[in-house]
């Protein structure tokens, strides 16, 4: 009876450390451990041709050593409010799990304090939209133990849009024209054809 005990206790820790492991981390339980800004070229950007460079550092504000755990940074696009809209497949959620406010990975890196920059070339498969940046501070474990971001809370500062890719080139709607033109072209003399036709067959 004593043994079915121990083994009931042991099983009962195990089940209590698993899930502490796979709990669930909330946003709203970081830290604003860094300070993340995001430069750009004027104007709306164009997937697949324009480019970003984020920098970022960390928060002084903060006490000396609060960085001591801090193994990686994880830099994400992240849609701002007002793309977000009506749009449920792009939900805020505080469970970081179930958040799909950044849906797009740009880089991971080693975490240093200071002097961190990185240049993107926004990626083709980029929708359009209204965005800004998002860095996670992850530890040894690979958990996000703090962010910055290059907006403000409510997320309507500092934002930058993109434009997507249409699928269309320049070639194809030149060919595309000209063909129409071709076609229209041809309509006309083949009616032009028949008609001289018929008139020479009358004339017979």
């Amino acid at each position: 009876m004593a043994s079915i005990r121990a083994i009931f206790v042991v099983t009962l820790v195990i089940c209590y450390l698993l899930a502490s492991c796979h709990a669930e981390i909330l946003f709203s339980t970081l830290k604003k451990s860094l300070d993340v800004s995001a430069s750009h070229s004027q104007g709306v950007l164009m997937a697949g041709e324009d480019h970003l460079t984020f920098k970022w550092s960390f928060n002084k504000t903060l006490p000396v050593g609060t960085d001591s755990t801090y193994k990686t940074v994880k830099l994400q696009l992240c849609y701002a409010s007002v793309s977000q809209k009506d749009r449920a497949w792009r939900k805020t959620e505080d469970h970081l799990k179930k958040d799909k406010t950044c849906q797009f990975n740009i880089v991971t890196m080693p975490y240093k304090s200071s002097n961190n920059n990185y240049n993107w070339t926004i990626e083709r498969d980029v929708p359009t939209g209204t965005y800004f940046v998002r860095a996670y501070v992850l530890n040894s474990e690979g958990h996000e133990i703090g962010f910055g971001q290059s907006t403000d809370d409510k997320k309507e500062k500092n934002l930058f849009d993109i434009q997507a890719i249409s699928g269309r080139h320049a070639t194809l709607d030149i060919c595309s024209i000209v063909f129409s033109i071709f076609s229209v072209v041809s309509l006309f003399g083949f009616f032009y054809m028949e008609k001289r036709k018929a008139k020479a067959s009358q004339q017979k």
